[in-house]
C-alpha cells in the first residue's frame, strides 16, 4: 500500500535565517542585472558581438518574465562601452530642393554647426544687407557708375547736336522722345507748319528719319552702357558681399573640415549668396504706404523662406551620450520607425521643406540597438516591410508611407539616404518566431540569432541570491517598504508555485513585483515598517478573494447539493475526478463526479463527452488509452467484448485533457469488478496503456479544490487525493492544505501505477501477477471474471441466433 507524503513534501520552505544577506547593487535606481537567463544571456552576447549582415536578434519567450526590461538594461549596460556614433543633419540641396542632403558629423557637432549656421543666417539676413546701406558702398557705386553717367551724357549731347543742326529739338514725353521741328531757335507752331510748301515738307520729313534712326542707334548704345552698368554694379555688389562672406564661411570650413561634404554644402551656401543679392537687398518694411498688407506679409514669408535655406536640421543628436544609442520603440508606426516629413499651412497651402524632416527611431538608433515588440510591428501597416528594407539595403530613406503602398501623392521631398548600421532586437513569443520562419523568407537571414527566455531557473543557491538582490533592489528603486527575510522567504515560496517545480524559481518578475507591490499595501495598512511574510500571505489570499468569484459560486453549488459530490462512503462505477479551470490570469481546482457501467455488448468503450461533442480531442485519446490498457491486460485469449460507457457527470461544457484518464480507468475497474472506491479520495492523472500513471498539470489547484470541498463538510481525516508520484516535486500547496497534511486530517497519496492506486481507491490487492494472472478475489481477478461472464453470455446468445434461423424460431 502506497504511503501518503509528508508535510515538507507538500511544499518548498526557505528558511528565512538561512537566506543570503543581499550583495552591494550600486546605484538603486540603475538597470538589474539579468538572473538565470544564462541561455538567453550568452545568445543575445553573441547576437550583438557578432560582425556580419543579419545577425539581429530575436528575443522569445512568454509576456510576464521581464524580456524587454531585462534586454533594456543589458543593453545599457553593454552598449555604454561602445564608441558614440555620429550626428546626421539635413541640410538644403541648391541643386534639388527637393532632395534635402544629409551629413555626416562627430558626435556634438551637429547642434555646433546648426548654431554657426544660425548665426551666419542671421548675418545674411540683418548684417548683410546693411553694407549696402554705407556711405562707402554708394561712394564705391556712384563711381563705379560717373563713367557710365558721362558716356550717356555725351550721347544725348551729340543727338541733341544733330537734332539742332537738322532743325530740330527732342522733347520727351510719355510715348517716348519726340523731335520737333523749329525755327528761329523756337518750335514751330501748327499753322507754321501748315504754311511750309510740300518739298520743304519731304525735306523735313526726310531730316527726321535721319534723325530717329540716329536716335534708335543712340538708344541702342545707351542700353549697352546702361546694362554695362548694371553689371558692373553687380560684380560690385558681388565683390562687396563676398568679401564679407568669404571670411566666415571658409572659418566654418576649417572648423568642420570636410567630413560629412560639408565644404561642398558651404560653398553652396556662398554660390547661393552671390546669387540672390537682390533679395538681400529687398526690405518689406521699407515698401511704400500704398502696399496692401497683405502683400507686405506675403513678402515678408518669401523673404523667411529664402534665409530658411541657410539653417541646418539636425535629425540626430549624439551629444551627450555616453556610449551607443539604446531605443526602444513601444509604437512602431511607419513614422515612428522611419521617420516621417511634416507639413505645415502657409498661405492657405500646405508646404514642407527639408527643416520639417523627422528622424524615426531606426535612425535615431543608428550605430546602436533598437527594440521592437515584434507583434507590434507587424501589426501596423507599413512597419514590418519597412524594417526589412531598411535592413537588406542597410540604409534608411526617409519617405512618406503613400508612396511605399503606391498611392498617389503630391510632389513632396526625397530626402537622401543615410547608411544605415544598427542591431535590431525584436522581442515576441515563440510561435511568432515559428510563424515569421515558416512564411517570411527574409526573416531567417535578417535574425540569424534567437534568444530564448525560459520560464523557470534552478533554485540554487546563486539564484536565490539573484533573486534576494533582486527585491531588495526593485523595493528601492520604487520607494517601498524593506522586505524582511521572512518576507523574502515566503516570495520565494511563491516564485517556487509559479514555476511548477519545487527545484525552480518562476522568472515571471512581473508577478512576482506585483506581489511585493500588493503586500506593500498591506504592511502600510497596518502600519508596519517593513514587509513581513504575513502581508505577502494576505496580499496572496486578497488576490484570490478579489478573482474568486467563480470558485466559490462553484463551492457553493457543490455544498447546496446541486453539484453532486460525495466525500464519504463507497460507490462502485463512481469516483471523483479533478479538472483545472483558468478564467483569465485566475485558475482552480474543482472535483468532478466521473461515472462507469459495464453492459454486455462490443462496443467497447464509449466516451459520452466525445459522442455528445462536448469532448475535446485530448481527453478522446484519452479514452481510448483505457481500451488499449484494458486489451493488454484483458484480452490475452479473447478479443475484448464489452459495452461501457464513462461520464462527466453534470458536465455542460466542453471537456479536453487526459489528467482524468486514470480517474476513468479506476471507474472503469470499479464498474468491472463491482469493487467499490472510496469517495473521500479525488483523484487526477494521466495513463498510458502500460498502466503507469503520468504526471498532470495544475496539480497544486487541483489538490486545493478538493481541500476546499472537504474542509467546507469538515476533515475527518480520511479525506486526500490521489496523485501521480511525478507530481510530487511539482507541489507547493498553500500553508493552510500543508498545514492540514501535517496534522493527518488531508492526506496526498502518489502512485506510479494503476495497481497501487486501485489498491488505495478500494482497499482490496490490485492482484496482478508478472506472469499475467491474477489472485481470484482481487480486484483485477473479479474484473477478469466479469468479462468471463460477458464473453460467455456473448456465446450464449450467438447460439441462440444460430439455433433459431434467419427467419426465427
Amino acid at each position: 500500500m502506497i504511503r501518503p507524503i509528508n508535510a515538507q513534501d507538500a511544499r518548498r520552505q526557505f528558511d528565512p535565517t538561512s537566506l543570503p544577506e543581499p550583495t552591494a547593487t550600486g546605484k538603486p535606481k540603475g538597470p538589474r542585472r539579468i538572473i538565470g537567463q544564462r541561455r538567453a544571456l550568452n545568445a543575445l552576447e553573441f547576437g550583438l558581438q557578432v560582425g556580419g549582415k543579419g545577425f539581429n536578434v530575436f528575443v522569445s519567450g512568454p509576456p510576464g518574465i521581464g524580456k524587454m526590461t531585462s534586454v533594456q538594461a543589458y543593453l545599457e549596460r553593454f552598449a555604454s562601452e561602445k564608441p558614440v556614433p555620429d550626428d546626421w543633419c539635413f541640410v538644403h540641396n541648391f541643386k534639388d530642393s527637393y532632395q534635402p542632403r544629409a551629413i555626416r558629423l562627430s558626435a556634438g557637432q551637429g547642434n555646433r554647426f546648426k548654431q554657426d549656421m544660425e548665426e551666419l543666417r542671421r548675418f545674411f539676413e540683418t548684417e548683410l544687407p546693411q553694407v549696402f546701406e554705407s556711405d562707402e558702398y554708394s561712394t564705391q557705386r556712384e563711381k563705379t557708375l560717373e563713367e557710365v553717367r558721362q558716356q550717356g551724357q555725351e550721347l544725348s549731347q551729340k543727338v541733341e547736336e544733330q537734332a539742332e543742326a537738322k532743325g530740330f529739338m527732342m522733347q520727351n514725353t510719355v510715348m517716348g522722345t519726340a523731335l520737333v521741328p523749329v525755327k528761329d531757335g523756337k518750335p514751330m507752331s501748327e499753322e507754321a507748319l501748315q504754311s511750309v510748301s510740300a518739298d520743304d515738307r519731304r525735306e523735313m520729313e526726310k531730316r527726321k528719319e535721319e534723325l530717329q534712326e540716329q536716335i534708335r542707334a543712340s538708344q541702342k548704345s545707351y542700353r549697352k552702357l546702361d546694362r554695362r552698368a548694371q553689371e558692373k554694379v553687380k560684380e560690385l555688389d558681388r565683390q562687396v558681399v563676398l568679401n564679407r562672406i568669404e571670411g566666415p564661411i571658409e572659418d566654418l570650413k576649417e572648423k568642420y573640415g570636410d567630413r560629412g561634404k560639408v565644404h561642398e554644402y558651404l560653398d553652396g551656401v556662398q554660390s547661393d549668396i552671390l546669387d540672390n543679392i537682390d533679395t538681400l537687398k529687398s526690405n518689406p518694411e521699407e515698401q511704400g504706404q500704398n502696399v496692401p498688407p497683405q502683400v507686405k506679409r506675403q513678402m515678408q514669408i518669401l523673404r523667411e523662406q529664402f534665409f530658411q535655406k541657410y539653417q541646418v536640421n539636425v535629425a540626430v543628436d549624439n551629444s551627450g551620450r555616453d556610449g551607443a544609442p539604446v531605443v526602444v520603440e513601444l509604437n512602431p508606426t511607419y513614422t515612428n520607425l522611419i521617420g516621417r516629413i511634416e507639413k505645415q499651412m502657409q498661405m492657405g497651402a500646405l508646404n514642407t521643406d527639408f527643416t520639417l524632416i523627422k528622424a524615426g527611431s531606426i535612425l535615431k538608433a543608428n550605430g546602436g540597438y533598437l527594440v521592437l515588440p515584434v507583434i507590434d510591428v507587424l501589426r501596423n501597416i507599413g512597419s514590418w516591410e519597412a524594417l526589412k528594407r531598411a535592413l537588406q539595403g542597410a540604409e534608411i530613406r526617409i519617405e512618406e508611407m503613400q508612396e511605399q503602398l503606391g498611392y498617389m501623392t503630391v510632389k513632396s521631398l526625397r530626402p537622401q539616404p543615410i547608411p544605415l548600421d544598427v542591431k535590431i532586437i525584436l522581442i515576441g513569443r515563440p510561435t511568432l518566431h515559428q510563424l515569421l520562419h515558416m512564411h517570411d523568407d527574409d526573416f531567417p537571414e535578417l535574425f540569424k540569432v534567437k534568444a530564448d527566455f525560459d520560464t523557470v531557473m534552478d533554485a540554487d543557491p546563486e539564484n536565490v541570491q539573484g533573486m534576494v538582490d533582486f527585491v531588495r533592489g526593485f523595493t528601492e528603486r520604487e520607494g517601498l517598504r524593506h522586505m524582511r527575510a521572512g518576507g523574502v522567504a515566503r516570495l520565494l515560496e511563491y516564485s517556487t508555485r509559479l514555476s511548477g517545480h519545487k527545484g525552480k524559481f518562476s522568472t515571471r518578475f512581473g508577478d512576482i513585483t506585483d506581489l511585493v507591490r500588493e503586500a506593500n499595501f498591506w504592511a502600510g495598512r497596518s502600519d508596519a515598517s517593513g514587509i513581513e511574510s504575513e502581508h505577502v500571505q494576505k496580499a496572496l489570499d486578497e488576490k484570490v478573494y478579489r478573482s474568486g468569484l467563480i470558485k466559490d459560486k462553484v463551492g457553493e453549488m457543490i455544498e447546496q447539493g446541486t453539484l453532486l459530490i460525495d466525500t464519504a462512503d463507497r460507490r462502485a462505477g463512481q469516483l471523483n475526478g479533478l479538472s483545472f479551470i483558468d478564467i483569465g490570469g485566475f485558475s482552480f481546482g474543482r472535483p468532478n463526479r466521473i461515472t462507469a457501467t459495464i453492459g454486455v455488448g462490443r462496443e467497447g468503450v464509449i466516451d459520452l463527452e466525445r459522442e455528445s461533442r462536448l469532448g475535446g480531442p485530448i481527453h478522446s485519446k484519452g479514452v481510448l488509452i483505457l481500451t488499449g490498457f484494458l486489451s493488454r491486460v484483458f484480452s490475452t485469449s479473447y478479443p475484448l467484448s464489452i459495452s461501457a460507457r464513462i461520464v462527466f457527470e453534470q458536465s455542460y461544457s466542453g471537456v479536453d485533457g487526459d489528467s482524468a484518464s486514470s480517474a476513468e480507468l479506476y471507474a472503469l475497474l470499479s464498474a468491472l469488478s463491482g469493487v467499490p472506491l472510496r469517495q473521500s479520495i479525488a483523484v487526477t492523472g494521466s495513463v498510458n496503456q502500460a498502466g503507469e500513471v503520468q504526471a498532470v498539470g495544475g496539480i497544486n489547484e487541483k489538490i486545493e479544490g478538493f481541500f476546499d470541498v472537504c474542509s467546507a463538510r469538515g476533515l475527518s481525516g480520511d479525506e486526500g487525493v490521489l496523485i501521480p508520484a511525478a507530481n510530487v516535486q511539482n507541489l507547493a500547496l498553500r500553508p493552510d492544505v500543508a498545514e492540514a497534511i501535517e496534522r493527518g486530517d488531508f492526506a496526498v497519496w502518489p502512485a506510479a501505477s494503476i495497481d497501487e492506486g486501485i489498491e488505495l481507491l478500494t482497499g482490496e490487492p490490485a492482484g496482478r501477477n508478472p506472469d499475467g494472472t491474477m489472485e481470484p478475489e482481487s480486484v483485477f481477478g473479479r474484473a477478469r471474471a466479469a468479462l468471463d461472464r460477458i464473453q460467455e453470455s456473448l456465446k450464449e446468445l450467438r447460439m441462440a441466433s444460430e439455433l433459431s434461423g434467419p427467419n426465427g424460431a
